[in-house]
């Protein structure tokens, strides 16, 4: 889809799905008979009600996504300027050097962030070749393992990485007489120190080993490689979203944020370091450091919140928290789109005079699930038909209750991808970069990684319709959204080399 043609396909999905509400009500009396509902029961009437309610309570008019923006803006400042400043963590990541393009040598990365972890070798060969050669294995870590002490769990760890080196070919070794360097992913909340030390504030995910809550994370798989004799050092401790700018900057050196749309929500940008007036250490020599926002804690009046919000954040395992994240990632959106049918079911009998039990169970409705009704091109959405009677064993649906799904997932779909957009915008703003500067057309690219955003069309076309919409046509030119490559992987490998003890002696 063309740049145009998303913004159009974005701005109608909200107005269609309104507007098919109240043709719905005009055809009642020709259709209604046919199609199970009765001339006199009033139900078609206050599903429509409902969804068109729906629609104006999730609009997102561009004035609206400029308020959001500059509260995205305003919290940025905040955050930068005092820890607790902000819901906006701004997290300094110690990343004060992305990568180039030059790094040449072998890497590894370590991606640990769920119940598998990820071990990758990268082979650099500077500018003139790339990437050379990558390799990776995913290991699955057993539940006990999950539960029991942190020298179990790193010493699992460790045993795997250098069975992983172990496999090393000929043309793929360290410089002779380097160590071995490593990219460590961890995503679980730590107090980051430097970049290589953090400590572990808790652990989510099913983990709880407590003997490692407290302690310096690098500290403790730097221990474990060595009770197992592998010669290696982690050089860059990261998270996911960091992993994602480092990806995007080694492929595009205009890459100035990373973004990521998948299950959960995060971004990462490159900071000015004298913006940033809670750093007290000594000044990088890059003069930038790379900020971990934290933005799906990211909250606003300006937010257009509705009572499926609420009833979802009340029955979260955080209420009040991730509130920004809530409207916007994978994890909550088919969730959204459940709770809404829910209560047409309950109020318009959508569904039949028997609520269907399954579509009271939390979560059963995942976004992937979300999407696939949405893009349901079929003429008798057959599709959505389908899906509405294997997940949720709603059977002999109309075309008509099947087009109000279509409508309730176009309009979450599309405050959502509005709503990310206005982020994506408020840090573009932070940055000078959402105006032509002296006539200067600087060039822009955001990288973006997470399944949402790669695999949900609508949702992506209507982002980048909308981030268009905000910059405006002249810089809209000159900024680009690109998908990154494995950054959470990729990248550490690559952050590795750009902060490798041997930089100074190449």
């Amino acid at each position: 889809m063309g740049k145009k043609a998303a913004i159009v396909a974005c701005a109608t999905v909200a107005a269609a799905a309104a507007g098919a509400a109240v043709v719905v009500v005009r055809r009642r009396r020709r259709r209604g008979v046919e199609e199970g509902w009765s001339e006199s029961d009033g139900k078609w009437e206050r599903a429509a009600v409902i969804v068109k309610e729906l629609e104006e309570k999730c609009g997102t008019p561009v004035w609206k996504l400029r308020q959001v923006a500059d509260a995205m803006v305003a919290e940025m400042h905040a955050g930068l300027a005092s820890d607790g400043g902000s819901k906006l963590k701004m997290i300094i990541s110690y990343v004060d050097s992305l990568p180039t393009g030059d790094e040449k040598g072998l890497y590894y990365a370590l991606d640990l962030g769920g119940t598998n972890f990820r071990i990758l070798r990268v082979h650099l060969g500077g500018k003139e070749r790339g990437i050379i050669k990558r390799e990776f294995e995913e290991v699955s870590i057993p539940p006990h393992l999950m539960t029991g002490s942190s020298n179990e769990l790193f010493d699992f760890i460790a045993t795997a990485l250098a069975k992983f080196v172990a496999t090393e070919g000929e043309d793929s070794r360290p410089f002779p007489g380097r160590q071995r360097e490593l990219g460590f992913t961890f995503s679980f909340p730590v107090r980051q120190t430097s970049i290589t030390s953090g400590t572990l504030i808790k652990w989510t995910k099913g983990f709880s080993i407590e003997d490692a809550v407290g302690e310096d994370v690098v500290s403790e798989l730097n221990k474990a490689m060595e009770r197992v004799g592998l010669d290696m050092r982690v050089a860059a401790l990261v998270n996911d979203t960091i992993g994602t700018l480092a990806g995007g900057r080694y492929y595009n050196p205009d890459v100035v944020a990373a973004v990521i749309l998948g299950t959960g929500t995060n971004a990462a940008y490159v900071e000015r370091i004298h913006a940033i007036p809670k750093w007290h250490g000594p000044l990088p020599k890059s003069g930038e450091m790379v900020i971990n926002t934290e933005w799906g804690n990211f909250q606003s009046s300006h937010l257009p919140l509705t009572e499926y919000d609420q009833t979802l954040d009340d029955e979260s395992l955080n209420p009040g928290e991730q509130t920004y994240e809530k409207l916007i990632s994978g994890m909550y959106l088919g969730e959204i789109v459940r709770i809404v049918l829910l209560r047409m079911a309950e109020e318009s009998a959508l569904f039949g005079d028997i609520i269907p039990p399954k579509l009271k169970i939390p979560f059963i409705l995942r976004t992937p699930d979300m999407s696939t009704m949405h893009h349901d091109t079929s003429s008798d959405l057959t599709v959505v038909g389908e899906k509405l009677s294997y997940l949720l064993e709603i059977s002999d649906t109309t075309l008509r209750m099947r087009k109000v799904v279509v409508n309730v997932c176009g309009i979450v779909a599309t405050r959502g991808a509005r709503l990310a957009a206005a982020g994506i915008f408020g840090i573009l703003k932070k940055l000078g970069r959402d105006t032509v500067m002296d006539r200067e057309k600087q060039r822009s690219a955001i990288a973006l990684d997470g399944g949402l955003f790669e695999h949900y069309t609508k949702f992506r076309d209507c982002v980048e319709g909308t981030l268009r919409e905000l910059l405006g046509p002249e810089v809209a030119d000159n900024t680009v959204l690109v998908l990154s490559e494995d950054g959470s992987g990729i990248g550490a490998a690559l952050l590795a080399a750009s902060h490798s003890q041997y930089l100074q002696t190449e």
